[in-house]
């Protein structure tokens, strides 16, 4: 019996009679097999049938998703000689570090007699029968116009840049480029995030792509025991969880002053040096009950605002939130402490003082309710003069939770995380002082 023709006897099998009969083989024949993915993937890692022109895999963490990607790729080298495959992920790194290297990467699921040569320098991978992969970021675009390919590995598109427009951009010039072989075809492999370029693939229709979808649990037969269970218990009934485990893609609710959209939009890597920092701080009103939202935000030279950190702590005494409130200033060299008194100012002062916080506190009142306080803030974000340097998601959750007219809708009882942004981005952004000016006279 040939080598495909054992191949072939073995799919058809059940799984537990493939396991026997693999036991009967010699090691040289075992180690062989080892390498045939079609034997050991699950059906929902392996092409859908169909002509798609896209394959987008869309799955919580943990899934196989980098697996699946990395072994359609070694298909298509290996298969076609002409191959001219384009590596694409947020950054160069992340391609290198995760799609090349990695775990489940394209070097560790190859066979060592058909293992591609990694030119890091020309960003080129290159196998053994002519077939080659370049590397690429998508947050360089234009590095995507002009290149010709046949197939392309898109990771993790969920996370691809989207200031200026520039995930959508990378993607848009990638597909100009797929023109050569007879059906150019993309696989994308992504946990989900409600962002514009993700909305428009699931849009598409079904015959042009084709969508898998799947959780965490799905692979548990090859995940630590103790896995699931541990990060289901920490991040029990949360939006968290069902978007990075199961899989699923958030939707907006509806009358939410902020959508997913838009912070997607106004999100960038990094903020650029700062003005003024301000800490924003909503106590909770006992140790046992919700968080105690720490938020750090910052005005740039360039007048727009960023959200730096998420510094928030869950069912801590005061003691504990004033120290971590305390951490957040001094970590962010802030201006100035915004806290909400409406649980006794002088009690906050004190606690925050016990905590040598020294730097100068604003004592802040709610007159208004926690969404009405919200809305000029928001107005912030869709003019573009608020941004989130780096993901916060807790924090995002609750922002999409708070509905225009008054009502929260999101996580938890109370948007505390949310509310300590509020008053962070108030101060900065519409409590500013006049900046002093110099006399010529």
């Amino acid at each position: 019996m040939t080598r495909s023709e054992r191949l072939a006897f073995l799919l058809k099998l059940e799984p537990a009679d493939r396991k026997r009969e693999l036991a009967t083989l010699s090691e040289a024949e075992q180690a062989e097999l080892e390498t045939h993915w079609r034997l050991w993937a699950r059906v929902q890692q392996l092409p859908p049938p169909g002509d798609w022109r896209t394959w987008l895999i869309m799955a919580g963490r943990g899934f196989g998703k980098t697996r699946a990607g990395a072994e359609w790729v070694r298909h298509v080298a290996e298969a076609d000689p002409r191959a001219r495959i384009a590596l694409v992920g947020s950054a160069l790194g992340e391609v290198r570090a995760v799609m090349i290297e990695g775990e489940s990467g394209i070097l560790q699921v190859s066979p060592p007699g058909r293992r591609p040569a990694f030119e890091p320098s020309l960003r080129r991978l290159s196998w053994p029968n002519g077939a080659r992969a370049w590397l690429y970021s998508a947050g360089e675009p234009e590095t995507l116009r002009g290149p010709q390919h046949s197939h392309a590995w898109c990771d993790e598109i969920a996370k691809w840049e989207n200031a200026g427009n520039r995930a959508e951009m990378a993607w848009d010039n990638l597909l100009l480029g797929l023109r050569l072989g007879e059906r150019p075809r993309v696989v994308a492999t992504t946990t989900p995030r409600a962002v514009p370029l993700l909305r428009r693939l699931l849009a598409a229709p079904t015959e042009e792509v084709a969508v898998t979808r799947g959780g965490t649990k799905d692979n548990a037969d090859n995940l630590p025991a103790h896995f699931i269970a541990d990060v289901r218990g920490s991040l029990a009934g949360s939006l968290m969880a069902r978007q990075e485990l199961d899989g699923e893609l958030l939707e907006d609710v509806p009358g939410a002053l902020w959508t997913r959209g838009m912070l997607e939009t106004g999100r960038v890597r990094e903020a650029p040096p700062a003005v003024r920092v301000a800490i924003g701080v909503d106590p909770p009103a006992s140790s046992g009950g919700d968080a105690c939202g720490i938020v750090a935000c910052a005005l740039a030279g360039d007048g727009i605002a960023y959200v730096l950190a998420d510094a928030s702590v869950e069912n801590a005494s005061p003691e504990r939130w004033a120290r971590a409130v305390a951490a957040a200033a001094n970590a962010w060299s802030a201006d100035r402490v915004v806290v909400e008194a409406n649980q006794g100012g002088d009690m906050v002062a004190s606690v925050l003082r016990a905590a040598e916080v020294s730097l100068p506190l604003r004592l802040v009142h709610a007159s208004r309710g926690k969404s009405a306080r919200a809305e000029p803030v928001a107005a912030l974000y869709e003019t573009g003069r608020a941004r989130h340097a780096g993901t916060f998601p807790l924090l995002e959750d609750q922002l999409c939770g708070l509905i225009a007219g008054g009502g929260y809708q999101g996580p938890g009882r109370s948007p505390d995380r949310a509310d300590a942004l509020v008053w962070a981005l108030t101060e900065l952004m519409l409590h500013r002082t006049s900046a002093p000016r110099v006399s010529m006279a």
